[in-house]
Order: structure tokens, then C-alpha cells, then sequence
């Protein structure tokens, strides 16, 4: 039995960083929570907002921007097309003036200190990353709604049966890599064209590649915004952006107008290891800045871990020669795959598994599209993905201060790199010889979830976030 449908607009969104479980998620939970409010005829009658966070949500909430998010949310703002010069003056108003305006419809009074309340030592069962709003209504009665963000942008409601869904008619069902590898084999078709014919259950394929184009675009203008903007980080931590110095140190004299240019000039610096490395590490690096400031990234699996898919993209295009539309194509939707493959046999939420969970996808998801890219076999494609989630099993997700700063920014070239070399490890080996499966790390990756200690998810409670002097607690 098929777990979940899975799209590749449901691995790959645009959004507003720093967090796609905390920022992304609470903020499509406000939006729907008005949605409802709306739909029962109350949004009229709402005379006051209370906000209560769970969890992780509580205990890093600040940090990741979960606070922004929900109140822009609620304003019926969205995330897809809302200015991101204009996240830090709404929200700083809506603190100033004490008003919210509900849905864009309804102006209400509404206190942060006292109408958002941030629930450290509590949580609740179905998932750490957990919200509740509650609506006063003019007759005296309250509405509530529970919402639970289990990452990469996914949310749930609380009730809500999932299992009523309108289901499609996939030609290619997938649940696990074993199912995507019987379909490859049986067809001869490539991931990346299962994945595409799967897609038309949803809409045609001219629809299916222009919304990949229009993600693509998102995440190039992202690397290129990353790489020519300098400054600090917001939060606190005074991090200093580092992919404008390496950009201008590594482009030297070259002169350059837009990305295709940019491009051009980088290529113009040879392909020795060392550079291509400094620049791989430079593209993750400024996408992973651009989130941590609240800048409009791609979800690739999550917002944490946005960084990873676009710099081995970026280095596939620009050392590869991978410019191409159907190039790019390919690679985001053999990529989708893989991603969709560990939501449904494991998880994607850093809050429930770690940074395994969203590194670690991400690398997997990139090796696997690269190796495909490459000319690699369909179980060199899986090889790739397996070798890359291999090596970041049990790592831990313990963002000092709450931020998605340090370690997040510098784990996303780390997961980079691994997966290009995944990815050529794959190619260079015969995969009928592998001792491990992608389904055997998949399930290994879900029970290592499960054991890991909860101050290592997220919560800021453990490692990194405790043992450096500069971090900032939230509570």
C-alpha cells in the first residue's frame, strides 16, 4: 500500500527562510487557520488572536522566525510572492502599533508579549513542532484550530484525516527505492522520467516544466543575490557573510553583468580542485545566508538545508556544462524522488529526526540527480543517494542561539561536497556489488530518529547550542 502521493512541488517550494518547519510551515498554518475562520463565516466576528507554541516551535521559535511567519501568515500575506524587503518593517509594526490586520480584512488589537505565548516545557504528542490558535469571537465563544508543521513546508491539522485525500492515478506508484528501482527496470526509463510521467496525474508536462523553470529561477537569482551581498547576519550571533568575499576573491579581475555572465567568468578560472571546491562551497554558502535572512529560497527538502541542491546544481551547470533547460529538468526531478522516498520511509523534520534529516536528504537527493545527470545507471542513481545519506547518519541538529546560522550555513557546503563525491563514487563502482541498499539507510536513518536525544532536535537544548559562550538561549 502507497503511505503518500508526493509531488515534486511538494518536495521543492518557494518560501521565506530561515526555517521550512518553522517559518514556512507556521506560516501556511496561520494562512489556513484564517482560511477556516473564513470558510465558518467567523472572520468578521473575531475580536482577538492568542498563539500558543509547542515544542521545538516554542523553544526555537524566536530564532527561526517562527513568530514573523505566523503574523504574516495571519495578515494573509504569502510566502511565495510577499516582498522580503517588507518581513522585517510588517512585523516590527504589528509589535508597535498592537494591531493585526486579520486575512487583509479585519484590524484587531493584538499584544505580542501577552497574544503569543511561547510554551517551553510543553508539547504535544503527534509531533514536536506543534501550534494552536484560538479566535474570541463578539458572542463571547472562541474557535481553535491545532496545527502541526512536520517539515519542509508540510503541515497537519490536528483531526484531519488524511487518509480521505483525493488520491491520483499514478502510472508509477512509489513507496520505497526498491519500487522506483522495479519501475526503472521493468520501463528502462530514467528516475528523472518516472518522476515526470508520474507528474501528469497531477498536470501536463508543459505545466510540470515550467513550475521546475520557475523554482530553478528561484534558487539561481538566490546563489547569485547570496554571492553579491554583503553585510551581517540578523539575530544576534553577528555572523559575517562570507560568500560576497569568496565570490570577489575567487572571480578576481573578471568583469561580469548578470548570472550569465557570472557564469562565463567563473568558468574562466580553470577547473583545478581547489577552486571548484571554494566555489561549491561559496554557492551553498550564499544561498544558506540568503535564508538566514529572511530571503526567498527553495525548499530542498527544507529551509535548513536549501543550500545543498542549488550548489551542486550551480556546479553542475557551471564545471558540468549542465546549462540547459532539460538539464536542469532532469535534475530537480530525479532529485523530487529521492526526496519523497525518505518523507514517506522516514522523515524530513530536523525536529524529528536531526540534521540527518534535512542535510542528509538534501545530499542524497543531490547525489542522486547528479549521477543521473552524468550519464549514471538507474542503481547507480540510488548507489549515489545511499553512499550520500551513509555518511550523515546521526547527525545532529543544534543550532546555537536558535538560529539557522552556525552550524546550518557551513553543514550545507559540507552536504554539497559529500554528494558530488557520492555521486562519483556511484559511477566509478558496480552497483550489483553494494552491501547496502537505499531502503536499508532509509530505515536506518528513521530508527537512528528515534533514538536520538530530543535536545538534539532542534530544540537548542544540546551540543553546539550549549557549548558555545556566544549562544542565545530562548528561555
Amino acid at each position: 500500500m502507497i503511505k503518500e502521493q508526493i509531488s515534486v512541488f511538494d518536495i521543492f517550494k518557494i518560501g521565506i527562510g530561515p526555517s521550512s518547519s518553522h517559518t514556512l510551515g507556521p506560516w501556511r498554518a496561520a494562512q489556513q487557520f484564517t482560511a477556516s475562520l473564513t470558510q465558518h463565516n467567523l472572520i468578521n466576528n473575531v475580536e482577538g488572536i492568542k498563539i500558543l507554541l509547542y515544542g521545538s516551535l516554542a523553544k526555537t521559535g524566536k530564532g527561526h522566525g517562527t513568530d514573523v511567519a505566523i503574523l504574516l501568515g495571519l495578515t494573509g500575506a504569502d510566502p511565495v510572492t510577499f516582498d522580503v524587503d517588507a518581513v522585517s518593517p510588517t512585523f516590527e509594526s504589528i509589535q508597535r502599533d498592537k494591531k493585526l490586520n486579520l486575512a487583509d480584512q479585519l484590524i484587531i488589537d493584538f499584544d505580542y508579549d501577552n497574544d503569543l505565548l511561547f510554551l517551553f516545557a510543553e508539547s504535544l504528542p503527534f509531533h514536536p513542532n506543534a501550534v494552536t490558535f484560538q479566535a474570541f469571537l463578539t458572542d463571547g465563544k472562541a474557535f481553535s484550530e491545532t496545527y502541526y508543521s512536520i517539515g519542509g513546508g508540510f503541515v497537519v491539522k490536528e483531526g484531519e484525516d488524511n487518509s480521505k485525500k483525493v488520491q491520483v492515478d499514478l502510472p508509477f506508484p512509489v513507496d520505497k527505492a526498491k519500487d522506483l528501482l522495479h519501475w526503472c527496470l521493468s520501463t528502462g526509463l530514467k528516475v528523472s522520467e518516472i518522476v515526470m510521467e508520474n507528474e501528469l496525474a497531477w498536470r501536463t508536462e508543459a505545466e510540470t516544466k515550467k513550475g521546475i523553470l520557475q523554482h530553478f529561477t528561484v534558487m539561481r537569482d538566490c546563489i547569485y543575490r547570496g554571492c553579491h551581498t554583503t553585510g551581517f547576519l540578523p539575530g544576534g550571533l553577528n555572523v559575517a557573510r562570507r560568500a560576497f568575499p569568496l565570490n570577489k576573491r575567487l572571480i578576481g579581475k573578471n568583469e561580469y553583468s548578470d548570472y550569465t555572465g557570472w557564469v562565463t567568468a567563473i568558468r574562466k578560472g580553470g577547473n583545478g580542485f581547489n577552486y571548484i571546491l571554494d566555489w561549491v562551497s561559496c554557492f551553498a554558502l550564499a544561498v544558506n545566508e540568503e535564508n538566514a535572512s529572511f530571503g526567498r529560497v527553495v525548499t530542498a527538502p527544507t529551509n535548513g538545508a536549501a543550500g545543498v541542491i542549488p550548489a551542486v546544481l550551480q556546479y553542475f551547470i557551471t564545471f558540468c556544462d549542465g546549462y540547459s533547460e532539460e538539464k536542469i529538468i532532469q535534475f530537480v526531478a530525479c532529485a523530487s524522488e529521492i526526496g519523497s522516498i525518505f518523507k514517506k520511509g522516514a522523515t524530513i523534520s530536523a525536529a524529528m529526526g536531526g540534521c540527518q534529516a534535512e542535510i542528509g536528504v538534501s545530499s542524497a537527493m543531490a547525489a542522486a540527480a547528479l549521477t543521473e545527470c552524468l550519464g549514471g545507471s538507474q542503481r547507480q542513481v540510488l548507489m549515489a543517494a545511499e553512499i550520500a545519506m551513509e555518511h550523515h547518519l546521526g547527525l545532529t541538529c543544534d543550532p546555537i542561539g536558535g538560529l539557522v546560522q552556525i552550524p546550518c550555513i557551513e553543514r550545507n557546503t559540507m552536504g554539497a561536497i559529500k554528494a558530488i563525491t557520492a555521486s562519483q563514487l556511484a559511477l566509478q563502482s558496480n552497483p550489483d556489488k553494494a552491501k547496502v541498499s537505499l531502503d536499508a539507510v532509509v530505515n536506518t536513518m528513521w530508527e537512528t530518529a528515534l533514538d536520538m536525544n530530543a535536545k538534539y532536535k532542534e530544540t537548542s537544548d544540546g551540543g553546539l547550542a550549549t557549548n558555545i559562550p556566544i549562544s542565545l538561549p530562548e528561555c
